[in-house]
C-alpha cells in the first residue's frame, strides 16, 4: 500500500474518532449518538487497515481497533437498529 493511502488513513480514523466522540459527549440523543458509532466502525476500519498494511507492521493499534471494531458495531446496532429504548435500572415496565 502506499505511503499516501496509509496516511490518509491514519488521519481519517483520528478524525473520524475525535468527531464521533464530540459527537457521544454532547449527548445529542440517540440518533446523533447512533451515527457517532457508525463514524467509530468506519475510524475502527482505517485503523485496522493502516495497522496490518504498514510497511512496520502496527499490531497493536490494529488489535486494538478489531475489537472496537465489534464495540462500536454493537451500538450502532443499540442506537440505530434497536427499536425499543434501554428502560432505566429500576423503572416500572
Amino acid at each position: 500500500m502506499s505511503a499516501d493511502m496509509l496516511f490518509v488513513l491514519q488521519w481519517y480514523g483520528a478524525i473520524a474518532a475525535a468527531i464521533a466522540a464530540l459527537t457521544v459527549a454532547l449527548d445529542l440523543g440517540r440518533r446523533p449518538t447512533g451515527w457517532a458509532f457508525v463514524l467509530f466502525v468506519s475510524s475502527s476500519v482505517a485503523f485496522i487497515l493502516y495497522g496490518f498494511l504498514d510497511p512496520r507492521p502496527e499490531e497493536a493499534i490494529a488489535s486494538l481497533n478489531v475489537v472496537l471494531f465489534f464495540i462500536n458495531l454493537f451500538g450502532v446496532y443499540r442506537y440505530l437498529i434497536r427499536k425499543k429504548p434501554p428502560q432505566p435500572a429500576g423503572a416500572a415496565a
